[in-house]
């Protein structure tokens, strides 16, 4: 038996969950211990909320209420969240806590009197209207490194290079807005340098560790490590624990990792065992494991890993830092400052959260970003779950229902294509259980639904409403295959979908008490249940309106690119008036032009406009538009245009501007 002790990436307590945060770090680490479980090994899952930094300060203040309350409102968000999607921790903490306070004050006091905490004075930036210091976050400019705007004063989430707050470019206070000036400040410093060598020699040892974050650590150490400043100036953290050291706190990304031991402490108190947290992270034998995304790489493989290697306590450290890429929507990153984003507590108005887990593994961005859109969930839903998985499953429980009163018996002997389909399928439940292991959890979606496929296929071949009809035990013998496949698939895939795995294990009449040594388990009857939809499809309206509401919320944050300003007497210059279409046609050899003729008072203008993929020439007669009449006249494919219509222009789409009332033609626009 394997001890695990398994951690996701605490979610700041400022902001509600959404789906790019499961699939990163929290639904590769749920799918990972559930696994773990089945096989029996001991593990536990641990987590709870960043508490602490700017991001709260910056939220209550702009609320005007308390850093507490940001933090209780969205502690509660996030677990809500979790639940909403199966995400099961065996303890859920936050490090606003007493408990962690503690902790966190030890670590620091212990680096200290070690040799490996230094103190500076450094500039910082000084916001002058506020008479206060700017902690990293509370400033924004450009990335010295890439250029990207909008870069924090601590990271750039565009390239994924730690920043120096004052190395910003055209930097802005958050608070005031204006450019802060720099002035001389104390702060401690973790020695990374010092031990620079030790870390090395240690992450040689990880060579089983992901390429990509390989590749991320390589490019740190070959750029060679620097002190980092572990305190801030503000008033909302974990107190600097020394004398004369008002105003400053431990800066977050110090404390934050420290909250998975805390969190431990906390679960081992819970359960009655106070001291049961050291038999895992006292444990040498222990695996820590640590699910990240990608731009929490460095805290875990470097700075984390530094800070446990100079304790008093023999802390274990990480044996594995799986961190996943980044998941976009529709192509575009994810935003939660422009809310540009799905939130979970909406998915699960609409959908079933088993059904979000389905589709974040089987598009997991592992080894690179991968990317949400509507149509591929519903596409995945609907062709996977509904007409693979739950095609195969409908027909062997009606058929067993029709034709044998729902009971499969086990035949005495299987018939040669019985046996390979079990050939093949055993082939695929041995792949599976390595997927797991390997954190391969796209692959691990695409192996149980290629096993379902086999079921489909072998259940067409062997033709068993055929063969009840004239072999019944040859019937018999395709739909006990099929349920077996059933009742595997229902071990396996119960990592992913846990919940509809149990529905599935209902129908089989099976106990839900399962573990991976039962695929080996030999069933001599299946009495199916009452059948149940497994997966009812996702319909194209629903996926419309899912949609509309993203295409709102990016019409929302539309940064528009103005022309350069004008005189009010160049506007003035322009003749726009009603005009009404008498006459629409198709050009010949075009695919975007139509010719129409516009009526204006008593006079006719002949326009080309390209606007044949939106309107069919019928479409246009007897509307009134707007035109633009003093533009001089130009050839379009030889053919004259006097004139111009107004159209407005979304996502490639041109609508033709029309007056919402009766207006005369030639009225002009003003």
């Amino acid at each position: 038996m394997t001890k695990f002790l398994v951690t996701s990436g605490l979610p700041y307590a400022n902001g509600d969950l959404h789906i790019g945060h499961v699939a990163g770090a929290y639904l590769p680490a749920d799918i990972f211990v559930r696994f773990q479980k089945l096989k029996g090994n001991d593990i536990i899952y641990i987590c709870g909320t960043d508490e602490h930094g700017a991001p709260i300060s910056i939220k209550a203040e702009s609320e005007k209420v308390s850093p507490q309350e940001i933090v209780k409102r969205y502690h509660e968000s996030i677990k809500q969240a979790f639940d909403d999607v199966g995400i099961e921790f065996d303890n859920f903490s936050g490090t606003s806590r007493e408990e962690h306070h503690r902790i966190s004050q030890d670590f620091f006091s212990n680096l200290l009197e070690a040799g490996f905490i230094n103190k500076k004075t450094t500039p910082q930036f000084y916001d002058e209207e506020h008479k206060r210091f700017l902690p990293d976050r509370y400033v924004e400019g450009i990335c010295p490194h890439c250029g990207e705007d909008e870069a924090r004063g601590d990271q750039c989430d565009s390239c994924g290079k730690l920043i120096e707050a004052i190395q910003l470019k055209s930097p802005k206070s958050k608070i005031s807005g204006n450019t802060p000036i720099i002035k001389d400040t104390t702060h401690w410093f973790l020695n990374l340098p010092k031990l620079e060598n030790e870390l090395q020699e240690w992450l040689k040892t990880k060579t089983y560790w992901k390429e990509n974050v390989h590749n991320f650590i390589m490019s740190w150490l070959n750029e060679g490590l620097i002190e980092r400043a572990i305190t801030r100036d503000i008033n909302w953290g974990i107190k600097v624990p020394l004398k004369n050291t008002d105003g400053k706190v431990l800066y977050v990304w110090f404390d934050a990792p420290i909250g998975y031991l805390s969190s431990t402490v906390e679960w081992a108190k819970l359960q009655g065992k106070p001291d049961k947290w050291k038999d895992y992270w006292l444990d040498e034998n222990c695996k820590l494991i640590h699910f990240v995304g990608k731009d929490n790489i460095p805290f875990h493989t470097i700075i984390w890993p530094a800070m446990l290697m100079k304790q008093k306590e023999n802390y274990i450290l990480p044996h594995d830092v799986p961190a996943n890429e980044y998941l976009s929507i529709n192509g575009k990153k994810i935003s939660t400052s422009k809310n540009y984003a799905i939130w979970v507590k909406d998915f699960v108005k609409y959908f079933d959260g088993e059904y979000l887990r389905y589709v974040l593994a089987a598009n997991a961005p592992e080894k690179k970003d991968s990317d949400f859109s509507w149509e591929d969930f519903q596409n995945k839903i609907n062709t996977d779950l509904a007409n693979i998985l739950g095609n195969m499953a409908n027909r062997v429980f009606a058929f067993s229902k029709k034709y044998f009163d729902g009971v499969i018996l086990k035949p005495i002997k299987f018939s040669e294509i019985s046996k390979k389909v079990f050939e093949k399928s055993d082939i695929l439940f041995e792949d599976i259980e390595k997927d797991y292991s390997e954190y391969k959890v796209r692959k691990a979606t695409r192996d149980i639904i290629e096993i379902a496929r086999i079921g489909n296929k072998y259940f067409d071949e062997t033709q068993p409403w055929k063969t009840v009809k004239l072999d019944k035990a040859k019937a018999n013998e395709t739909l006990f295959v099929c349920a077996e496949l059933l009742r595997k698939i229902s071990i396996v895939f119960s990592p992913i979908i846990p919940k509809s795995m149990n529905k599935l294990r209902e129908i089989l009449k099976l106990t839900k008490e399962i573990d991976w040594d039962s695929l080996q388990t030999k069933i001599c009857e299946y009495n199916i249940g009452e059948v149940k939809p497994l997966f009812p499809k996702i319909q194209d309206d629903e996926i419309k309106y899912q949609n509309e509401l993203l295409n709102k919320i990016e019409n929302e944050n539309v940064e528009l690119e103005h022309k350069d300003e004008i005189e009010f007497d160049d506007f003035m210059k322009m003749e726009l008036r009603i005009a009404e279409v008498i006459k629409a046609e198709s050009i010949k050899k075009s695919k975007k032009l139509l010719k129409v003729v516009l009526k204006i008072g008593n006079e006719t203008r002949q326009v080309i406009a390209g606007i044949s993929q939106f309107y069919k020439p019928e479409d246009l007669i007897g509307k009134k538009v707007v035109a633009l009449f003093n533009l001089k006249p130009r050839k379009v494919m030889g053919i004259e245009s006097q004139a111009m219509i107004l159209s407005a222009e979304e996502n490639g789409k041109l609508s033709v501007l029309i007056p919402d009332r009766s207006v005369s033609t030639g009225s002009e626009i003003r």
